[in-house]
């Protein structure tokens, strides 16, 4: 196998990667964190705020 292949199936694992990470926070964010912070009774201002960490997280990658 040629170098050049190598470099495109790491580089091609290293996006699968961060897409599934960022499809993750996605979920979480949205689904996941309102109907945590509705059984533990968080306000939704802090829930708000959650959501944004969340996402700011996962645009970085």
């Amino acid at each position: 196998m040629s170098q050049t292949q190598t470099a495109n199936q790491t580089s091609s694992q290293a996006e699968m990667g961060s897409l599934l990470l960022g499809a993750g926070f996605a979920l979480a964010s949205l689904i996941l964190l309102p109907a945590v912070a509705q059984k533990i009774g968080m306000g939704s201002s802090l829930t708000i705020a959650l959501r944004g960490a969340l996402m700011r997280a996962a645009n970085r990658l």
